[in-house]
């Protein structure tokens, strides 16, 4: 919630400013409890994320990319952003690096893609397939949460250490924490290699598939 409000203050001071203001003594809004709540249910959560125009990427996005699969899903998997085919579609994960994942979770394990849920850090595309910045990885985190928070999975699983950062705070490499478990708040976390790093570096799909394993494992 207070990612969303420094969000809408952000939008009320670039308003401010594109109005000419260079400072100003002006009483901002203050925004209420409710007023920062997002809706309990996914199809209204879907509907704000798509009406979402909290950062700088909502200029630039074709479509907002909010996530699919099982809303009661007991993994889930979060990436770090919607690539171009993604931007296109309005589907996460579903070009190249999407159909390794598909690949992944179907012959590893053993469950159709539709079971799971898939999402990423940030819902619109950051120009040129960039990491998003810190100010949009924020602004879009109580989506995410809220996800989170509705789907109520055992297990995510943070494919890429951008996903693995804004999961936990902890920027440490993927090298040294990909297939590690953390006890999180009510789920576990597992961080494996983002499938786009897989298709540039086909030698750690090796690691990657015994991440996998790993989170097969965890699901008995």
């Amino acid at each position: 919630m207070k990612n969303l409000h420094n969000a809408l203050l952000l939008k009320q001071l670039y308003g401010l400013k594109q109005m000419g203001y260079l400072y100003t003594d002006l009483t901002l809004p203050s925004y209420r409890a409710s007023d920062l709540q997002l809706p309990s249910t996914m199809d209204a959560l879907i509907k704000q994320a798509i009406g979402c125009h909290l950062c700088e990427l909502s200029k630039t996005r074709k479509k907002v990319v909010f996530g699919e699969g099982n809303p009661h899903a007991a993994i889930m998997f979060v990436g770090e952003g919607p690539g171009a085919t993604e931007d296109d579609s309005g589907r996460p994960f579903v070009g190249r690096a999407g159909e390794l994942l598909t690949n992944m979770i179907e012959k590893v394990l053993f469950i159709p893609r539709s079971e799971v849920y898939i999402t990423n850090i940030v819902k619109c595309r950051p120009p040129n397939n960039r990491p998003p910045s810190p100010t949009e990885a924020h602004t879009c985190l109580p989506y995410l949460q809220k996800q989170i928070e509705t789907i109520q999975p055992r297990i995510i699983v943070a494919l890429g250490a951008t996903a693995y950062h804004y999961l936990t705070g902890d920027e440490s490499k993927i090298t040294q924490i990909r297939g590690s478990v953390l006890e999180q708040s009510g789920y576990k976390l597992i961080a494996t290699y983002h499938p786009s790093y897989l298709l540039r570096n086909p030698s750690a799909k090796k690691e990657a598939f015994e991440d996998m394993k790993l989170v097969k494992s965890m699901m008995r």
